[in-house]
């Protein structure tokens, strides 16, 4: 297990800004994070379990706790045999989905393109163009701070829209358990009528639709706000926050280095000396705008630490 002092968090993170982690801990076993999370009890620290940092934004001032990352280890893609999969919770998604397109199974090709890790994609039950990641998934397993290694089904991990049971349980730190594998049944191709060409096209439609309708050559953690429950009651159909953001004319609006993406108004971009306050504070801006023009409450859908 390697220990980092103040290592900086914009190293670590798509929006390229955060100040410096008191603790950076890469653990590569199940024993490496309860050793590192025992480590940060013993200096009354907070610590926080990091994935690729794509949905994060660390303050300027840094975090003053233990930054715990996965390593290599637990990036395996185990072949269970029946079309099944153990998936290691630091794996990158979209590696996981493209190799189960080359093996001519369905299920969540449609997912390639975002990014992050696997226990993050569980963590926030990520989704796109029609999939989620719970719509595939069988059980995750996850260690708690009692250094109990508990398996749940997916019933059992309350899955809903950017939710799971583990996002309840990180609000209480004695609680918190870290995820370190899911399993997942996917379907071979040909059930559905489809074959491997056809996922590839399918995927491939998808990383268009992602690269012609969002900023991805602007540092940035995705869409910033969850979709809506519902509209306001002029436009009750529409539950997409970037259309209410656009109507408030806020594309393009700037605070500091941070700006209203001009190409999808649910994201805002890093447009290049932008700190985490100019980050946050355009979002809360965003969100007293809407609030003020439609009354719709916007949520984040980006963590805060």
């Amino acid at each position: 297990m390697e220990i980092l002092e103040n290592e900086l968090m914009s190293k670590h993170t798509s929006f390229k800004v955060g100040g410096a982690a008191r603790y950076f801990v890469k653990a590569e076993s199940a024993d490496d994070i309860k050793e590192a999370c025992q480590f940060a009890k013993s200096k009354n620290l907070p610590h926080f379990i990091l994935g690729n940092g794509t949905n994060l934004l660390v303050s300027d001032k840094g975090y003053d706790g233990v930054i715990i990352t996965l390593g290599r280890s637990f990036s395996d893609v185990c072949d269970l045999g029946n079309v099944k999969f153990k998936v290691g919770a630091a794996t990158p998604l979209g590696g996981f989905a493209r190799k189960t397109i080359k093996l001519g199974f369905a299920g969540i090709h449609k997912l390639a393109g975002i990014p992050g890790t696997l226990g993050g994609a569980i963590y926030m039950n990520a989704g796109a163009y029609g999939q989620e990641i719970c719509q595939t998934c069988v059980e995750v397993e996850s260690l708690g701070q009692d250094g109990v290694v508990r398996v749940r089904t997916a019933a059992e991990c309350g899955f809903g829209y950017r939710h799971s049971v583990f996002q309840e349980l990180a609000t209480d730190p004695k609680n918190a358990e870290i995820i370190l594998s899911a399993t997942f049944q996917l379907e071979p191709a040909e059930v559905s009528g489809k074959d491997s060409y056809t996922l590839e096209t399918e995927m491939q439609e998808c990383m268009a639709k992602r690269k012609a309708s969002q900023p991805l050559n602007m540092p940035n953690a995705g869409s910033t706000f969850k979709r809506l429950d519902v509209g306001c009651a002029e436009m009750p159909q529409q539950i997409a926050p970037g259309y209410y953001i656009e109507q408030a004319g806020l594309k393009g609006y700037r605070i500091g280095g941070a700006e209203v993406s001009t190409v999808h108004a649910n994201f805002i971009v890093n447009a290049g000396d932008a700190t985490a306050a100019d980050i946050k504070a355009l979002s809360e801006f965003v969100q007293k705008k809407v609030a003020e023009k439609f009354g719709i409450e916007l949520k984040r859908e980006i963590i805060l630490l």
